[in-house]
């Protein structure tokens, strides 16, 4: 069963965690348009991919041995100093230096994998380094924002949502796995930055909407919606889909996964499940926060719905 998994992030490294306790053929295509903190300064000064949601989704699928544990671990070790190397994570430098040595991302990326022992397969969904611009509307009028992180934390109604370079080629080596694979996965994760660009890349896109794969989006959790600094605010997870549908009218999907807050906290079920419907899929609602409040998924809960899922789809 081969799946390739898009996003970028806690979110999509949930995600890996889970998937590569039920296929050892995930493919995880990541987004390249982190601009902040240790991955931005590296990308500003070695004019490369941002490493950082790459080497997490590295992490995420390790062996899980003792060797496996132990290299994630010093991957995504922070230096804590006073110095320039502060808040730089070794996983970031590793990667950093077989790009810089060897001018290949992706052949960079294979070799941590196998020192890594992972299972399956990390690419950056293009090798051109991106931003990201989106336009809100909210209390102060139309702002435009540009940056992962800064479009991250934009408030109001998402206007519209562009990556810069417009016309940035997705990776060969992401478009053949797409073709391949059995299943696509979207989500968790900031729905702006690392979501959505995904269908933004137009080859990408393509090879997604000609892919005979089943489709699963796995929403966000709505914990604490009114969070200072938290994308949700504003958007339910009606609205995330009705923004998938917007930037990718061919999407549709045969499953979606939604925490049971958001059905307390939002919307209904039955008015959820209708707009899920109308995109062809089928409505789960499961238990899948860490602990009550939080706001991250719990890969041993989600490996139980993806297990479902698949079991049900193998005895159709």
């Amino acid at each position: 069963m081969k799946v390739v998994s898009f996003g970028g992030g806690h979110g999509l490294a949930a995600m890996l965690k889970a998937l590569r306790q039920l296929t050892p053929e995930i493919t995880a295509i990541v987004t390249v348009a982190d601009n902040g903190g240790s991955s931005g300064r590296l990308r500003d000064e070695f004019n490369s991919l941002p490493p950082g949601d790459l080497r997490m989704a590295l992490a995420a699928l390790c062996a899980d041995d003792e060797w496996g544990r132990n290299w994630a671990d010093l991957m995504q070790y922070r230096f804590t100093s006073e110095g320039e190397l502060n808040g730089h994570a070794i996983g970031n430098l590793l990667l950093a230096a077989l790009w810089d040595r060897d001018g290949d991302p992706i052949q960079g990326l294979d070799r941590v994998g196998a020192l890594l022992k992972v299972l399956g397969r990390v690419l950056p969904m293009s090798l051109t380094p991106l931003d990201i611009e989106g336009t809100f509307k909210n209390w102060q009028g139309t702002q435009v924002i540009r940056g992962q992180k800064e479009v991250a934390l934009g408030k109001g109604t998402l206007e519209n949502l562009t990556l810069i370079p417009p016309d940035a080629p997705a990776t060969t080596q992401g478009a053949a796995s797409i073709a391949s694979a059995d299943w696509l996965t979207f989500g968790p994760g900031s729905w702006f930055s690392s979501v959505l660009p995904h269908l933004l890349l137009k080859e990408q896109l393509a090879a997604i909407s000609n892919s005979k794969a089943k489709k699963i989006i796995v929403l966000n959790l709505d914990a604490n919606p009114s969070a200072v600094g938290d994308e949700f605010a504003g958007s339910s997870a009606a609205e995330h889909l009705r923004l998938l549908n917007r930037f990718a009218p061919s999407l549709g999907c045969d499953f979606a996964i939604a925490d049971q807050s958001i059905m307390t906290n939002q919307e209904s079920s039955s008015a959820l499940g209708a707009i899920v419907k109308d995109m062809g899929g089928q409505l789960i609602v499961a238990d899948l926060a860490t602990a009550p409040g939080s706001n991250h998924h719990d890969s041993e809960k989600l490996v139980s719905v993806f297990r479902n899922i698949f079991a049900g789809e193998m005895l159709r």
